[in-house]
């Protein structure tokens, strides 16, 4: 504080974001291609896409699911029904196998994905983790307990949030900053661009932030909840995360009721909402129940709404959701601004600009950091010096983490179409390549942690991007070509296409624009040349050069 508060919040802002970017690099380019996940899952299984292109009833879909389960999972104690939606056209029926006898335990979970007009399986539908490996990787980080992670990630969030106040302090004409861009200027262009992107979304990156540490509150502060139940953490789930009631087995066969007139009573209860995902418990018993659960509605709160029925007689049970405490809607709330489920496309558009504004003031500020200091090594490389070790590990991993990331991003989509598919474990090889392809680029990065290195591996991602698409062509029947062309297939599928195209022509862009100029070469060789040419006093050949 011997500098002043203003100067002492810039050296909290400085290194509270330098010491977690890389981390929070990963973060905010993974949640915010999240935001599409269902349409980067169904552009990674191909076999879906006819499907999509020919929706059907939520009722007919649901009938059709019971009938494949009584056929398949008779004697399973429970059965699960995800119906299709708008960004999501897969059908997708899950079971628990009865438990072996003298195990102890839950028997093994089965699914399968259907076809929504005829009940029947997909044949040779790809495993695939899809945009739900993205999702998960930006808060699980994966390979590692997820306990563990949740725990860094809220470390980096809250650093984030102290040097997103710090930075708001520290910049007393942030406004006016945010419409300065001076090109070509060397530290002072990175500046501006940190502060033009920080500004453009900061409510933004505040919301994303704080609502992203409200989502894992009960982990990172469990205190108050213990203590106003004795530790009892049971009954506090209970109470705030009511869950319909199940009965246990009576031993009695029953058929299960229609389960049309139960969707309308719970569409109707909803004022129109449709029906997201059933659970069936103790399916062909006497004590069966159903509960149907809400989609996603378009409002603000991630609290759903879900009915119970008996599945024998077809008669309600209870509700659930109608009526959230304050507190649980407030949490509802920010959770549903961090995931953003209920924006329309244009609005989902919106926070993905908004998303990639914070990938971008990330990179600017990591990079900010490795230009300033690099100008204090000015006078030491002028006597032949070399740079600090410290500049160099910041130089290594600003490669690997922002030209590095996409690189595996691309990697991951390119396992998606070349992998075989129906080989075991399919989609951890998938993810085993982006981490193959990551580390790899990490390695070289801290090798020769150089301009050329940026330019390299800027290209190499831009390229793997911009080819997938022509990938998509030789693999799939439904190549832009089709979907864009001719109409034949899902939007969402052409629309990733035309996404990774361009995102790959930026990236080539970027590393042509890090090219040595000629200009600068024919001027280094010109004054080479005159270094070594003797020279009497006349000196004006020098100056010319210079």
């Amino acid at each position: 504080m011997r500098e002043g508060f203003r100067q002492s919040m810039a050296w909290l802002h400085t290194w509270a974001g330098l010491l977690v970017c890389w981390v929070l690099f990963l973060v905010f380019v993974a949640g915010t291609a999240s935001y599409f996940r269902d349409e980067i899952s169904l552009w990674m299984k191909p076999e879906l896409h006819a499907a999509a292109v020919t929706p059907v009833s939520d009722v007919v879909a649901a009938q059709n699911a019971i009938r494949m389960l009584e056929k398949e999972a008779a004697d399973s104690p429970r059965w699960f029904i995800t119906l299709p939606t708008d960004r999501n056209p897969e059908l997708t029926v899950g079971w628990t196998s009865p438990p072996v006898k003298g195990e102890k335990g839950r028997g093994k979970f089965n699914n399968a994905q259907l076809n929504p007009a005829t009940g029947e399986r997909l044949a040779a539908v790809r495993e695939t983790r899809g945009g739900d490996f993205i999702y998960r990787l930006h808060y699980d980080l994966h390979y590692m307990p997820a306990l563990w992670a949740r725990w860094i990630i809220g470390f980096c969030a809250m650093f984030m949030l102290v040097a997103i106040i710090s930075g708001v302090i520290t910049h007393k004409r942030i406004f006016k900053d945010f419409f300065t861009f001076r090109p070509k200027k060397g530290q002072r262009s990175w500046l501006d661009a940190h502060n033009a992107v920080a500004v453009l979304a900061l409510p933004y990156h505040l919301m994303i932030t704080y609502s992203g540490l409200v989502t894992l509150m009960f982990m990172y502060m469990p205190f108050g909840a213990q203590v106003a139940y004795n530790g009892d953490e049971k009954t506090f789930l209970a109470e705030s995360f009511r869950q319909a009631e199940v009965k246990k087995p009576a031993g009695q066969p029953a058929q299960l009721a229609a389960i049309a007139p139960m969707m309308a009573q719970a569409e109707q209860h909803w004022n129109g909402g449709q029906v997201g995902r059933l659970t069936i418990n103790n399916p062909g018993d006497a004590n069966a129940t159903i509960q149907i659960r809400r989609e996603q509605e378009k409002k603000l709160s991630h609290l759903r709404q879900s009915m119970q029925f008996d599945g024998a007689s077809g008669a309600m049970i209870s509700t659930m959701g109608d009526e959230a405490s304050a507190a649980a809607e407030t949490r509802g709330v920010l959770y549903g601004l961090h995931v953003a489920e209920f924006a329309n496309p244009l609005l989902r558009a919106l926070f993905f600009l908004c998303g990639f504004a914070g990938c971008a003031m990330v990179a600017t500020g990591a990079l900010l950091w490795a230009v300033k200091t690099r100008q204090g090594y000015a006078k030491v490389l002028a006597k032949g010096g070399r740079i600090g070790y410290g500049l160099r590990l910041v130089d290594g991993l600003n490669i690997g983490a922002i030209a590095g990331l996409p690189i595996a991003l691309a990697s991951y989509f390119w396992a998606n179409r070349l992998i075989e598919v129906g080989i075991e474990k399919r989609s951890e090889a998938e993810i085993r390549w982006f981490f193959i392809a990551w580390g790899i680029a990490a390695i070289i990065a801290h090798i020769r942690p150089t301009r050329r290195m940026w330019q390299c591996q800027l290209l190499v991602g831009g390229v793997l991007f911009a080819l997938i698409p022509v990938l998509n062509v030789f693999t799939t029947h439904s190549h832009l070509g089709v979907t864009l062309f001719q109409s034949k297939g899902p939007v969402a599928v052409a629309g990733f296409d035309l996404f990774v195209l361009g995102f790959g022509l930026l990236l080539i862009y970027a590393a042509k624009r890090l090219a040595p100029r000629k200009v600068e070469l024919k001027l280094n060789a010109k004054n080479k040349a005159i270094e070594k040419k003797p020279h009497d006093g006349d000196h004006s050949s020098l100056r010319e050069a210079t």
